[in-house]
């Protein structure tokens, strides 16, 4: 199983992000796909997650109405677009497989 994030980097407040992770050694479509963050100095925590089929999605209370999590089983890929991004976004994001996790992307959120 391998999982690499991309898209992290800085943005002003108010700014957009959009990650992907691309998944390979395993059947993509057969699994749910979560992101979660850590922050600075915080332990790591929730942020997304979508079903195999794409068909449902949840976000963590800190994200909804800001972010959304989507997937393309065609290419392997989950995605985590991020609207209105604010400094306590600033954190790096992981990918996540039952019992797997990418090496994360940092994202900077500063004025």
């Amino acid at each position: 199983v391998k999982l690499v994030e991309s898209g992290g980097g800085l943005v002003q407040p108010g700014g957009s992000l959009r990650l992907s992770c691309a998944a390979s050694g395993f059947t993509f479509s057969n699994y749910d796909m979560r992101w979660y963050r850590q922050p600075p100095g915080k332990e790591r925590e929730y942020v997304a997650i979508i079903t195999s089929t794409g068909g449902s999605t949840d976000y963590a209370d800190s994200v909804k109405g800001r972010f959304t999590i989507s997937r393309d089983n065609a290419k392997n890929t989950v995605y985590l677009q991020m609207n209105s991004l604010k400094p306590e976004d600033t954190a790096v994001y992981y990918c996540y497989r039952s019992g797997f996790w990418g090496q994360g992307t940092q994202v900077t959120v500063f004025s």
